[in-house]
């Protein structure tokens, strides 16, 4: 058989080593796609190799990829992948963002309300595929109360709002916040320095086997973005059995549900350490946070996702020849 029956392209915005959430979820596909039988391929940019199908991770950073593919090839399918950037706080006014929309055949949407944020005319292509994510070796919790923020540091993220919520605790409280990121927007490099304090570190970029150590041993993990497409990281926590505080944005509800116990208004330093408190205080709370993280895990489990993606390419056509 032809290697290229098999062929899948993905394309993502983020270079090679990055590990910024695209590249993440690039790789990922790729990994199941090739658990299914295919040839998946990943580069930042389509050049023209052949392929069945494209798979645009980001509609706007992905444009010129989805156009060309398109136009080389107007009769095989397009999924485009609907970051968060694309969509939130309101869908951006680009051409070539409405450009790769229209292409696509198919909108993927990593959690359940980012279909609300697209014209009603585009809502049909949506289809809702939560990441997923595989548990981390067992070990034993930090021995005191630990949060993490696992996020690149950039305004969206807002990834000093923990500093922010710990200083607010009363001293009795036992808590500290490790951040986990790199610098993506220079300006937070010295403000996260100049955070740091008994209860604050930073700890900068590291590699994806220590972040998924430091999660598996914190007993929470902070989602503070402003905005959110549908982060990786809130499956990663899933996947590990530590619960999640969150803003109450909708690409954290649309995976947590609006009633999860754990949500905040953004910006909120004071809401996020009334829930830090709660958290690290009462059993009651820690354990419903605990139950209702358990209850989720089968939403991230990587065999849910490889079939999604299956029936996804059935439902586009794409079949090897």
């Amino acid at each position: 058989m032809d290697p290229t029956a098999r062929a899948i392209a993905i394309v993502t915005p983020a270079p090679r080593g990055s590990r910024t959430g695209n590249r993440i979820t690039a790789l990922r596909w790729a990994g199941l796609l090739r658990q299914l039988g295919w040839r998946p391929f990943v580069c930042t940019q389509w050049n023209g190799r052949p392929a069945r199908a494209l798979f645009a991770v980001h509609a706007r950073k992905s444009a010129d990829s989805v156009a060309a593919f398109a136009a080389a090839h107007p009769q095989l399918p397009i999924a485009v992948l609907l970051a968060g950037t694309d969509i939130y706080p309101s869908l951006r006014n680009d051409p070539d963002v409405h450009r790769s929309l229209a292409l696509a055949h198919v909108l993927i949407a990593l959690q359940t309300e980012a279909a609300a944020a697209l014209p009603v005319a585009l809502r049909a292509k949506v289809r809702v595929i939560p990441q997923s994510a595989t548990a981390p070796a067992a070990g034993p919790k930090a021995p005191t109360f630990q949060a993490c923020v696992l996020a690149h540091l950039r305004a969206v993220k807002d990834p000093l709002l923990a500093a922010a919520a710990v200083r607010l605790l009363p001293p009795s409280v036992p808590c500290r916040v490790v951040l986990c990121g790199g610098v993506l927007e220079a300006p937070f490099a010295s403000a996260a320095l100049a955070a740091r304090s008994d209860r604050f570190v930073w700890i900068g970029e590291q590699s994806r086997r220590a972040a998924r150590a430091l999660l598996r041993e914190s007993h929470l993990c902070l989602v503070t973005s402003r905005d959110e497409g549908g982060a990786n990281v809130i499956s990663e926590a899933i996947a590990a059995g530590t619960p999640v505080l969150a803003t109450a944005v909708p690409g954290n509800t649309g995976l947590l549900g609006n009633d999860w116990p754990g949500l905040f208004p953004p910006g909120d330093a004071q809401a996020l350490a009334t829930l830090l408190v709660r958290a690290a205080t009462d059993p009651a709370y820690s354990a419903e946070l605990q139950h209702r993280t358990e209850q989720l895990q089968g939403m991230v489990a990587p065999a849910r996702e490889r079939a999604a993606l299956a029936a996804l390419l059935a439902e586009m056509g794409v079949r090897a020849e």
